[in-house]
């Protein structure tokens, strides 16, 4: 039970932290930033409601979502919008909520 309350404190500290970033975001790359904020958002929503359910596959989504999220921080960094520092970043600390995730699906198999 633990773990899940730490993926949900995780993930709210990332979207702060996203949250200052993308405001800097070029407007050429209003689209990318939609898609980050609301992935991030989704994935809020599908860890609590995997709380409640048993369903593998909303974890599953929140691990597809990470991952998409992940490619967004390299395209920003391979177009010089973000430093490499930001993205090796922002990178790790998708790595780390990803890891709780798989952790959590997997004691829950």
């Amino acid at each position: 039970m633990n773990e899940r309350f730490l993926v949900v404190k995780y993930i709210k500290e990332f979207i702060f932290s996203i949250e200052n970033l993308l405001i800097n975001l070029p407007r050429k790359e209003l689209l990318v930033k939609n898609r980050i904020m609301n992935d991030l958002y989704d994935i809020l929503e599908f860890i609590y409601i995997a709380n409640l359910s048993k369903d593998k596959n909303i974890k599953i989504s929140i691990i597809g979502k990470l991952s998409m999220l992940d490619f967004y921080f390299e395209r920003l960094y391979k177009l010089n919008i973000i430093s490499e520092k930001v993205c090796m970043k922002k990178c790790r600390e998708l790595d780390c909520i990803s890891k709780m995730v798989y952790s959590w699906l997997k004691n829950e198999s």
